[in-house]
């Protein structure tokens, strides 16, 4: 199966796989969100996070086996930048996760994808398409008196995070082989939330469940979404991937209903709908489209 998207140099081929590998990526990462909800109780969410970290950096490192002595600054700092997000990001999802719940604290996150698919955008089909889902968003969230302004706060900020993981994600795809930049960037992200492990470890506040909890946070939102992002980013425009990443809030809001319990109005449901419509047109094989001829 393969789509196309319309760019200003003619017709962008879309693997049918890579769409498929990032529901597959929604959908965990989501599942693992549900289930750190559930262990904020008894470590909240600094807790959550430093154990999904650590598990990140321990499977990934075992799986590519980064040459460390011969990086060169150029690919270090991408790396390092992406560590630096990784935590930022999590630390404030999860926080937001606390207080607003999964299904409108990935909404708000989207919002990030959303902004990097109208600046990248080179056709008005995509742009149009990340406009039609950044208005799914808006009936998702429905705004008003009793909203949880200091919930919202954090997830706007993993908002900006994941906008910036984007951004760096291709970087890193594009200066270091396989899964190697998200080893570095997640051992990087583990080292800095360390501390924070250790005092969890000497207040005695990790048992058996809440350690077992923690790791499949770090396997499902950690390890499983990280490979396809990183690939598939190498295989289709940066645009497209932040529409295509509009499944996340359809995934938390399924997530959060069916493990957590947490109900939706029906216009936030219709909100999901156009969401979903909009990365049906972006996806969506297009009729031949005449190519800029060569001068």
């Amino acid at each position: 199966m393969t789509g196309e998207v319309v760019t200003s140099g003619g017709s962008v081929k879309v693997p049918g796989g890579a769409v498929l590998a990032l529901l597959g990526s929604a959908v965990s990462n989501q599942v693992g969100a549900a289930l750190g909800d559930l262990a904020f109780a008894r470590v909240g969410p600094p807790g959550v996070v430093a154990v999904r970290q650590l598990i990140a950096a321990i499977s990934l490192t075992a799986l590519s086996r980064p040459n460390l002595a011969r990086m060169s600054w150029g690919q270090w700092w991408p790396a390092l930048s992406l560590g630096g997000v990784f935590a930022v990001m999590n630390l404030s999802l999860y926080t937001a996760i606390g207080r607003i719940g999964l299904g409108l604290a990935i909404t708000l996150e989207f919002l990030g994808p959303v902004t990097v698919a109208l600046v990248g955008a080179r056709s008005w089909r995509v742009a149009g398409c990340a406009v039609g889902a950044g208005a799914g968003v808006v009936l998702l969230v429905s705004p008003g008196p009793s909203t949880d302004w200091i919930g919202v706060a954090p997830a706007c900020t993993a908002a900006l995070c994941w906008a910036a993981y984007i951004v760096l994600n291709r970087v890193v795809g594009s200066r270091l082989p396989g899964l190697q930049g998200p080893a570095v960037a997640s051992c990087a992200s583990a080292l800095a939330s360390l501390p924070i492990l250790l005092s969890l470890l000497l207040t005695g506040r990790f048992d058996v469940s809440t350690s077992v909890l923690c790791t499949a946070v770090g396997v499902l939102s950690s390890v499983v979404p990280y490979a396809p992002d990183v690939v598939v980013l190498r295989r289709i425009p940066q645009s497209l991937f932040g529409i295509v990443m509009s499944l996340n809030p359809v995934a938390a809001a399924a997530v959060g209903l069916i493990v957590l319990g947490q109900q939706l109005a029906p216009w936030q449901w219709g909100g999901i709908v156009l969401i979903v419509a909009s990365d049906a047109v972006a996806v969506a094989r297009s009729g031949p489209r005449s190519r800029p001829r060569s001068r």
